[in-house]
């Protein structure tokens, strides 16, 4: 079925991924952000323009064009976050690339209008998607493929290239970007003092570098990328076992955003908005510290009971266990859900993989 299908992998036995030489993470840099909105009334104008110099935008907007899906119009909003692989810099330790860098971990975080509720889809990265032609951040001219890996997007064009492909899968216009690396959320995790979790049975998976036994624990940034990246100890031993374990851990992240003392600690504040700032790569509508916060505003009520997760629904591919296959009606239901600003029926992803499996069981927040 197209050049796509001579470079799919073909394998057997268990399903699992590879783990190859790639670690991510993740982070729900959304909520993160959400700490700047007390910038405004809290006395520290002073800080804004070292703030403002911490954030670098993308103006997905200009490459993209006007060939979009169009946008809600009722207050809701789309929002593709992504985590970066790149192996650059501060994040050389955790290996090298091998080519460009992917994302890793994506998310569809739709707000409802009103923004007091929000369903976040995970999009696994190993799901064949037929990836659109584009165009990437120098302007050249990247084809399409089919049966791409959905995390290509990424690698071959970069964010522009991921929204573009998010959105011809959707149907949906993402209003925003925002991009995260392992050093920005391993920073933001320790500026936050640790995030609390529980869980309800050992980890201890040697490829992320993390054991915990049973029990709570207030992970700092080190053991929080560790269990993001944890895939080998729990459920099939797959990403989509990760991707449960990520969702679990980004609720137990929404709920220390909003505990963190920040009114009575202008020191705290100043460090979270630091870190913050420089932790995420968001696209040009937010690249300013008056445009996030007022974006972050909007979310700042949101709690983790307010926040419906689910995985895309997907089936693992016959021809090879360590890639999945979207399930088209059952993905088109999640879609038109979001469309229409409805919450995603909880039918929607009864036969799907990715809901399957005892890994959302392994971490409880606490």
């Amino acid at each position: 079925m197209g050049d796509g299908n001579s470079s799919r992998i073909r394998g057997r036995g268990r399903r699992r991924g590879k783990p190859g030489r790639r670690r991510r993470a993740t982070v729900i840099a959304a909520w993160s952000a959400a700490a700047l909105v007390l910038v405004g009334g809290s006395g520290l104008g002073y800080v804004y323009f070292k703030l403002n110099g911490n954030l670098n935008g993308v103006d997905i907007n200009a490459q993209l064009g006007r060939d979009r899906p169009a946008g809600s119009g009722n207050g809701s909003e789309n929002i593709l976050v992504l985590g970066s692989d790149s192996r650059s810099g501060a994040n050389a330790e955790y290996g090298q690339d091998g080519g460009g860098a992917r994302s890793d971990t994506a998310m569809v975080v739709h707000v409802y209008k009103g923004h007091q509720r929000a369903s976040v889809v995970s999009v696994p990265r190993d799901t064949l998607i037929d990836r659109p032609a584009c165009t990437d951040s120098d302007g050249a001219a990247v084809a399409g493929q089919r049966l791409a890996m959905f995390n290509t997007a990424y690698e071959v064009g970069g964010p522009a290239c991921a929204v573009k492909t998010v959105e011809q899968m959707s149907g949906l216009r993402m209003d925003h970007y925002i991009e995260v690396d392992f050093t920005g959320f391993k920073k933001l995790v320790d500026t936050l003092g640790g995030v609390k979790i529980t869980t309800t049975r050992p980890i201890d998976d040697p490829k992320s570098h993390l054991k915990l036994a049973p029990g709570t624990h207030t992970l700092n940034g080190e053991q929080s990328l560790g269990l993001v990246r944890t895939r080998h100890s729990v459920g099939d031993g797959s990403d989509l076992g990760r991707i449960q374990l990520q969702q679990s851990f980004i609720k137990a992240l929404i709920e220390q955003v909003k505990s963190v003392g920040v009114f009575s600690d202008p020191k705290k504040l100043y460090d979270l908005a630091d870190t913050a700032t420089r932790a995420i790569t968001p696209d040009s509508q937010l690249d300013t510290v008056d445009k996030l916060v007022g974006f972050a505003g909007g979310l700042k009520d949101l709690g983790a009971q307010d926040v419906h997760m689910v995985t895309l629904p997907v089936r693992y591919d016959p021809a090879d266990p360590n890639r999945v296959l979207p399930l088209p009606a059952a993905a088109q239901q999640v879609w038109t859900a979001l469309k229409q600003d409805r919450p995603v029926p909880a039918s929607a992803t009864r036969e799907s993989a990715g809901d399957k499996g005892s890994a959302h069981s392994v971490v409880n927040t606490g």
